[in-house]
This record gives C-alpha cells, structure tokens and sequence, in this order.
C-alpha cells in the first residue's frame, strides 16, 4: 500500500495536470470522476485538499469510499469531514459547497455491493485491513451554508 508522503506527491501531480490543462484533462481516473475535495483540518483548523475518485455521482450527491489504499489507519479528510461535515468540492463542472454524511450498516452494505461490482479494486482494499472502509455521501447544501476558507493543499 502506498505510503501517505507519495499519496501526497500524486495528489499534487494531479492538481497541476488539471491546472496546466485548464481544466480539460485530470477529472477522470481509473474510469471513475474526480472529484477536488476541501475539508477543514480537524486540528489545524485550515482547509485541506484533496483528489478523490467517486464511484457514483448524480446531479445532486457525490459517493466517496474511504479506501486509503486498503490502509488500517482512515484517510484524514475522511476524520475532518467526521468533526465538519460541511465540504467544499469542485467538479469538471464547477465548485460547490456540500454536506458530508457518513453512510451506516444495511445501507452501506447494499452500497458497498454495487461499488464492488462496478470498481473491484475497493473489495481489495478491504481484504488489506480488518476496519470497515467507510462510504460518504456528499449533498448539495443549502445557498445559505458555504465553505469560506482559504484553501492549502494536503
């Protein structure tokens, strides 16, 4: 499994690809969206960023599965997201802010199956670690609810 410091430097690859091409190249990845996600940092209190894939989208919610890579410790904008559940995330169609929840049991299991039929790779992830790799559910928010932060990359 990858360590954090070169999940970092491909997290910062893929932001400068979708700058330099203006954004017209680095939304899709292992044939999932890419999704740019802010979270406020649990400790530090700034903003923090990151590119995840999304297995399912629709015109109101975004999926994200907290793999890390199959990982025994979770992604830290999975547990910034679990003190802030209010998040910043751009698109190839633009930015919005949007609500974080953390989707549980029977739910997730139905989930879980139709992400697994579709992108193998996370059942793999999940034969790596004895923890139960966590699905979030992204909403649109309200226009009254935003996330204004300064943004600082992960």
């Amino acid at each position: 499994m990858p360590s954090d410091n070169f999940m970092k430097l491909g997290n910062a690859i893929h932001r400068s690809l979708i700058k330099v091409s203006s954004g017209k190249q680095g939304w899709d990845m292992a044939g999932m969206p890419v999704v740019k996600l802010t979270t406020m940092g649990r400790k530090s209190g700034r903003s923090r960023t990151v590119m995840l894939t999304s297995p399912i989208q629709s015109k109101n919610s975004i999926v994200l599965v907290a793999s890390k890579g199959g990982s025994d410790s979770h992604p830290d904008w999975y547990l910034n997201l679990c003190e802030n559940s209010i998040v910043k995330v751009e698109t190839h169609l633009g930015t919005n802010s949007m609500n974080a929840k953390v989707v549980e049991s029977s739910e997730r299991e139905k989930m879980w199956s139709e992400i697994t039929k579709d992108y193998p790779n996370y059942a793999s992830y999940q034969e790596k670690t004895d923890r139960v790799i966590p699905i979030v559910i992204l909403e649109m928010k309200s226009s009254s609810e935003y996330f204004d932060v300064q943004e600082e990359s992960l």
